[in-house]
């Protein structure tokens, strides 16, 4: 068993110290929460097999002890929130720390869920009675022969506590749910924005709403909806309309009726999960009338707006590249030219377009070839040699062909968590950073390592739907954001239908059909 005990009990402890039936007395107040993640964004689509418990161990073993209290950025906000309160003690439970490879990475086998699962259980087990339980999540987990793994976490978890336990969850907006987890849980706080700026406080939401049920002051009641919608990633962003009016609306419901909490998810459609799709939670204080209404009414908003959420198409990359063209000979840089449709890391459609129109001043970031990286270090490269390889492209054909980049290896060597990348100086001004793995390039920051410095450049190629924004965009650092899509209906694209979906009928989806219960 792992514990943490929060500081602000230990001093109240010492202060009270002087009777050790005042210690007894509050520590029969105290309350006990367990606090475990389990976390994957999964693209059942993409190559390279399922992840197994190795795979789930290769970045770093799983977290233990007081590491789960620092973990990703809903625990964080959670045990922050936690410290308003003397008398609660945190009990950690031993949890992956995350997968080889992200959102890249496909289905998760049944043996690693159950190992993982088995053992934070068996630390709930030491740790009973507990007073709550904290499930830091994201929504949109694919495991073989489980349907829906976030609702079996809070099953099993249930089994374990009993019924009268509260059991509280956090999610990414991106999260395939349905009714099911609720039936077991008795709230779910999803992210409201975009990038996800606001997970640390949906962390902290969980908190104080576990503290609320385990001392009986809210009766949790909730009602979830379908509207019936399905909708690619890169037009979730939060940061314009519709999407910013539908959780505009979560939050107004939010203020004008108390203890109430509106949730929305938009789903993750490269999980083949027979709950993907939007996702309305509503939770409310005993009130089922209110959280019918309320579910209903976002539910029907969010099918009111559907033909707007997919606006104008973003460019092919021929297109992308002649835009950006344009845009540097007028000035408006820096560019980002973001590469939304590469969920495996290895495409080359955008970078083969730098290539062919003799583009400079481009810092393409990144390229996914774990070939590349390895050749590189049985050959015992170091930087100021000579490159001449082909990159990427080995994904065909939704990752485009191998690109050919003579250049210099100016780095290689640690960056971004991997042992090894490479960087590529090459034609006029331009370099290509080459990753084992697919990597989002979301900050400068990231990009300032080894002989790379941003403000050297002029045109951004990076692999990313909207987490981009968050340093390119938001910040008002680019003057020219450019969204390129694939030439073809590959994994990634707005062509949802192209994918050999064998769990969901996507007919059942606006675009693609219309909803039974819409009929």
């Amino acid at each position: 068993m792992k514990t943490l005990l929060m500081p602000a009990l230990t001093a109240s402890l010492i202060l009270a110290g002087c009777a050790p039936d005042k210690a007894a007395e509050e520590d029969a107040k105290k309350l006990r929460f367990a606090v475990m993640t389990f976390s994957h964004e999964t693209c059942t689509f993409c190559p390279g097999g399922d992840s197994d418990i190795e795979r789930w161990t290769k970045l770093r073993p799983p977290y233990v002890g007081d590491e789960i209290f620092a973990a990703g950025s809903y625990i964080p906000g959670f045990v922050r929130a936690i410290q308003e309160y003397s008398d609660v003690e945190l009990i950690g439970l031993e949890s992956p720390a995350g997968v080889y490879g992200g959102s890249s990475a496909a289905w998760t086998t049944e043996e690693a869920f159950d190992h993982f699962l088995n053992i934070m259980l068996e630390d709930l087990r030491e740790a009973m009675p507990v007073d709550g339980v904290y499930l830091a999540l994201h929504g949109a987990m694919a495991v073989r022969n489980v349907p829906r793994p976030e609702a079996e976490i809070a099953r099993r978890f249930r089994e374990v506590v009993g019924p009268d336990v509260p059991i509280v969850g956090s999610f990414d907006l991106h999260a395939n749910e349905d009714e099911e987890f609720l039936r077991w849980a008795d709230m779910a706080f999803i992210t409201k924005r975009y990038p996800h700026y606001d997970s640390y406080v949906q962390g902290e939401r969980s908190a104080r709403a576990l503290v609320r049920i385990a001392r009986g002051l809210y009766e949790p009641t909730t009602a979830t909806r379908k509207p019936g919608v399905i909708t690619p990633t890169v037009l979730q962003w939060t940061g314009q309309s519709p999407s910013m009016d539908i959780m505009e609306r979560a939050r107004r419901w939010e203020s004008r009726e108390r203890d109430v909490y509106v949730s929305v998810a938009y789903g993750f459609p490269w999980s083949d999960v027979p709950d993907v799709g939007a996702t309305v939670h509503v939770m409310t204080n005993n009130d089922q009338e209110l959280a019918d209404r309320i579910a209903d009414d976002m539910s029907d908003f969010i099918w009111r707006v559907r033909e707007d959420l997919f606006g104008n198409a973003p460019a092919r990359p021929a297109d992308a590249a002649d835009q950006a063209v344009t845009a540097f000979a007028s000035g408006a840089t820096p560019i980002v030219l973001a590469d939304y449709s590469d969920r495996n890391g290895d495409s080359t459609f955008t970078l083969q377009q730098v290539v062919d129109k003799r583009m400079s001043g481009v810092l393409a970031a990144t390229v996914r070839d774990e070939r590349v990286i390895e050749a590189l270090a049985s050959s015992g490269a170091q930087p100021g040699d000579l490159f001449s390889m082909e990159v990427g492209g080995f994904a065909a054909p939704s990752s485009g062909e191998p690109v050919q980049i003579d250049g210099t290896l100016t780095y290689f060597g640690e960056a971004f968590g991997y042992p090894q990348v490479a960087v590529v100086d090459f034609g006029d001004r331009n370099s290509l950073i080459i990753t084992p793995a697919l990597k989002q390039v979301i900050w400068l920051d990231e990009i300032r390592f080894g002989p790379l410095d941003p403000d050297n450049y002029d045109v951004f190629v990076v692999k990313s739907r909207v987490h981009f924004r968050r340093g390119f965009d938001e910040t008002g650092y680019a003057n020219t954001i450019i969204l390129v899509d694939a030439p073809g209906p590959f994994v990634g694209t707005n062509a949802l239908d192209a994918l050999p979906y064998e769990n969901v009928t996507l007919t059942d989806y606006y675009p693609y059909g219309t909803p039974p219960d819409r009929q």
